[in-house]
């Protein structure tokens, strides 16, 4: 059994309008990769913070013991930063089995553990956008 503990490894996805994630989480010794990049050279710092927000409201007890591998894909590079999080998120919560940590995640941002189903509305059939119309003239 002790052997089937050491090898625990956790998949979790998640979405966010166009973009993907997927995150496999392992004990390991506190490393991040997003698509094999380590999570310290990513070069916009907004998005470094965000991928990094469910590991520092978790602690660097837990932190500390876990190897996360990040592949996100497909939407811009905000949506894939939203996608990686809530992945991260969600694979944390169910590494971990605590319901302190899932109760702390919904309290903080509700979005990191439950997604947001809004997308793009899609372009209709003569028009020039979803919504927009041909001008019209009255005179």
């Amino acid at each position: 059994m002790s052997e089937q503990q050491a090898n625990k490894i956790i998949i979790t996805s998640a979405r966010r309008k166009m973009a993907r994630a997927q995150c496999q989480l392992t004990e390991g010794k506190g490393r991040v990769f997003v698509n094999g990049v380590p999570i310290e050279l990513i070069p916009i710092e907004m998005i470094r913070l965000k991928i990094m927000e469910p590991l520092l409201l978790a602690g660097e007890s837990l932190a500390s013991k876990i190897d996360a591998r990040i592949y996100t894909f497909g939407g811009g590079i905000m949506g894939q930063a939203d996608a990686a999080r809530m992945a991260l998120a969600r694979a944390l919560v169910k590494f971990s089995g605590s319901k302190e940590l899932e109760e702390l995640y919904k309290q903080y941002d509700r979005t990191m553990l439950a997604g947001d189903p809004r997308e793009t509305e899609s372009e209709k059939w003569m028009r020039y956008s979803a919504r927009r119309w041909r001008q019209k003239a009255y005179r």
